[in-house]
């Protein structure tokens, strides 16, 4: 038997006759394929590739052993449960799944999710993949380095304890609007219990126009701006269709979205004039651009070799499309999270009336025995059993479950994992905040435990507002609204509660809900 003993292939070696009708015979079958044939073919070959590229990212870590073709769990998260995630943060650490073509890993334990908010170097945040074209992809919290922190420093003076309390007359106006609305749903509806979640919403939609761009924005305005928040909202959850088909949820939060960021830039236009004018400053919007207006005055005096008081903080002018972007993000923040902290604060409470007797009793003591007394910071701050209800609330309830994040390179989150460029992370708050060795008996609400225990302590396990260079800029203010609505509707409010099994059930709806919506009565106090 002869042997081929050289580096030819066997094809070209001419002691191999046998071979040439072989590859003929393969080339002529595929030629013989017909169209649906070469589809099937590739479309298994694209189904091996995407299987073999999950398991290769999966790596070590927890996660399904296969996926879905394509789509992965899909069908699954169009109607999130918590139960779900719950799961998923308690299977371990690190897990993973795969959605169409996007790698998620979820990162379950205190550490893990601080790792990843505090390593800009690797991550930042994406909300979702149609965010871009909702927020526009120049969005300031989409930006790095120092795009982001010239947005950042500017708008961080806005929110300290002596700019908020500008904002609080609004609040009383609003406070005082909506809970004769809440009484007055209650009588047309016989005295029987509403899903008030809307209703909230709707109270949050409005109090953060009023915060963000004050007068320059008329009611009717803020009410289209509140009844079509919700399509913004549902666009964006988290797993959804990464692009904008006519007629889905995704293409009604579009229009909506542009809608709303066609109002904020008018209202830019308007406060600039304002401003320009010499006038007050009512609203975070004026606020932000009279610093603008200081800065580019300092600029131009300098230049002019004129000296002159430098302002307390120095930054550059914004157009009105991009002062309407990032006031579009702080309502979308406060829109949704608040709107979950309110409901469940709400709801808590007429639970717990011994709870509501306290803050009753501390707020009108901190009055004077005058429920009218108007709101200050002062007051506010010497709420301190109110206060403790307000965060017990976003620990026991927090609005914010997660954050996704982006990989912007290789990301080496742990000494035998790396997640891989392009994924998306997200970090996770609700175990730590239910940690039982910071916060003893975490499914219990507990007030007390920030003010005689060591809850305060916990400041690694509080990721409420997250941390790192993108931690959430609104707490202060988060608080302050919180800690006066329910304060002042203590005081002016009787509201009871319609317990069912579906009360103390999780919705996910980009925030939290109770699952009902929250069945209140409310009357006015006498």
């Amino acid at each position: 038997m002869a042997v081929n003993a050289t580096m030819a292939s066997p094809v070209a070696d001419a002691q191999f006759p046998v071979q040439a009708p072989v590859v003929t015979s393969i080339v002529a079958s595929l030629l013989q394929m017909n169209g649906w044939m070469v589809a099937l073919t590739v479309l298994l070959g694209l189904a091996l590739y995407d299987q073999c590229m999950y398991i290769y990212r999966k790596g070590s870590i927890v996660g399904p052993a296969f996926k879905i073709p394509f789509m992965g769990p899909f069908l699954e998260s169009v109607n999130p449960k918590f139960s779900a995630y719950h799961a998923k943060w308690m299977s371990g650490p690190l897990s993973c799944v795969s959605v169409f073509h996007k790698f998620v890993v979820i990162a379950s334990t205190r550490d893990m999710a601080r790792k990843i908010l505090n390593s800009p170097n690797y991550v930042k945040p994406c909300v979702v993949d149609v965010a871009h074209k909702l927020l526009r992809p120049t969005n300031w919290v989409f930006l790095d380095g120092k795009e982001h922190v010239d947005y950042r420093k500017g708008l961080n003076i806005l929110f300290t304890h002596q700019a908020l309390e500008a904002y609080l007359p609004g609040h009383d106006i609003v406070y005082d609007k909506y809970f004769q609305t809440f009484v007055d749903l209650t009588k047309e509806n016989g005295e029987k219990p509403l899903a008030y979640m809307p209703m909230f919403r709707e109270l949050m939609c409005a109090l953060s126009c009023r915060t963000f761009v004050g007068t320059h924005m008329d009611d009717a305005t803020v009410k289209k701006i509140s009844d079509d928040f919700y399509l913004i909202t549902a666009a964006l959850e988290l797993v959804n269709f990464p692009f904008i088909i006519p007629f889905t949820k995704t293409w009604y939060g579009k229009k909506a979205a542009d809608m709303v960021l066609d109002e904020f830039a008018k209202c830019a236009a308007k406060s600039k004039e304002r401003m320009a004018a010499g006038g007050e400053v009512h609203c975070i919007m004026d606020g932000w651009i009279k610093s603008m207006m200081d800065s580019e005055a300092y600029r131009q005096k300098i230049a002019a070799g004129i000296k002159t008081e430098k302002p307390n903080m120095l930054i550059r002018t914004f157009t009105n499309f991009e002062i309407s972007q990032t006031i579009f993000t702080l309502l979308f923040a406060s829109q949704d999270a608040t709107s979950s902290a309110v409901t469940w604060l709400f709801q808590i409470m007429a639970d717990r009336p011994d709870l509501l007797d306290k803050v009753r009793e501390e707020n009108l003591r901190v009055r004077n025995g005058d429920r009218n007394a108007p709101l200050t910071l002062d007051l506010i701050d010497n709420l301190t059993y109110t206060r403790a209800v307000v965060k017990e609330t976003l620990r026991y309830r927090p609005p914010v479950l997660m954050v996704p994040y982006i990989v912007k390179k290789d990301f080496p989150i742990t000494p035998t994992y790396t997640v891989p460029k392009g994924a998306m992370v997200i970090p996770t708050t609700y175990p730590s905040l239910h940690d039982p060795e910071a916060y003893p008996n975490p499914d219990s609400f507990e007030p007390d435990r920030w003010i005689t225990g060591d809850a305060e302590a916990q400041v690694k396990n509080w990721l409420v507002f997250g941390t790192g260079p993108h931690y959430c800029l609104g707490q202060l203010y988060v608080h302050q609204v919180l800690a006066s609505m329910i304060g002042k509707a203590s005081m002016h409010l009787d509201w009871k509660h319609k317990v069912t099994p579906l009360s103390e059930e999780i919705k996910v709806f980009a925030t939290i809900f109770p699952m009902d919506d929250c069945l209140l009565t409310f009357s006015k106090r006498p």
